[in-house]
């Protein structure tokens, strides 16, 4: 019996860390347009780096200005895109565009309001960084330390 339920919960365990799909969930850009994250972002073999983020927190920014100073290497280096998922709620969603726009970013900007996106990847807290390729997310990061953006571009490198 020891061993059935220790195979279980092996089993359940790699289950949890193998690739997984990425959700279907329908979310508004900054412009308003409703886009989909698997209707929308699919083109073969281009990275699709999901990195969610809110106006009230310090580290998100930090990891966002610190991809938006290599980003035009990676691009260069890569078939990658990044996509900034803001889970800022209806009282600070209105922060988002000014920030956006004074920081100077060019990433996509999503805006999860109502967590959905959030809610189906189980993300507890921001920075939450997802790497998807061909629709499956092969590498998930929580937190940012400086530097951190060089090991995430390694992955994404990894992937061709």
């Amino acid at each position: 019996m020891k061993k059935l339920v220790l195979n279980v919960m092996l089993f359940i365990c790699a289950l949890g860390f193998s690739q997984k799909k990425l959700p279907s969930v329908t979310l508004k850009n900054l412009e308003g347009t409703t886009v989909s994250t698997t209707q929308n972002f699919i083109e073969k073999d281009k990275v699709y780096v999901y990195c969610f983020w809110a106006t009230w927190c310090a580290p998100c920014i930090q990891e966002l200005d610190a991809i938006n100073e290599v980003y035009e290497d990676w691009k260069s280096q890569a078939n990658v895109e990044v996509i900034a998922v803001s889970i800022d709620d209806a009282r600070t969603n209105k922060r988002v565009k000014p920030l956006v726009n004074g920081k100077g970013w060019e990433y996509t900007i999503l805006m999860d309001t109502n967590q959905d996106f959030k809610r189906a990847l189980g993300i507890s807290n921001p920075p939450f960084t997802a790497v998807v390729k061909n629709g499956e997310i092969v590498f998930t990061q929580n937190g940012h330390t400086p530097g951190s953006e060089n090991q995430l571009l390694e992955q994404i490198k990894a992937l061709k």
